[in-house]
């Protein structure tokens, strides 16, 4: 069954309940995020969206996963 952005915004708050987050996409597969949240303060990129794909929960991992590609953006708040 194909995930939804709404769903992928969902898994994303619930590891950073504080975050401004924002998911497009909408045909199944193909989405793109922009989360940001404070934690990521000190963090170079690649952590910060390590700490994004860990709260997809296993969502993309290998061929069979229900999302294919996420364009991710982090930031720090200004």
């Amino acid at each position: 069954m194909p995930i939804t952005a709404f769903e992928i915004e969902q898994l994303i708050r619930d590891a950073f309940p504080d975050a401004k987050v924002i998911v497009q996409g909408d045909d199944g597969a193909h989405f793109a995020a922009e989360v940001v949240d404070e934690s990521f303060r000190g963090k170079n990129r690649v952590q910060q969206q390590r700490a994004v794909y860990a709260a997809l929960k296993g969502k993309m991992d290998g061929s069979n996963g229900e999302l294919h590609a996420l364009a991710l953006t982090t930031k720090i708040p200004e």
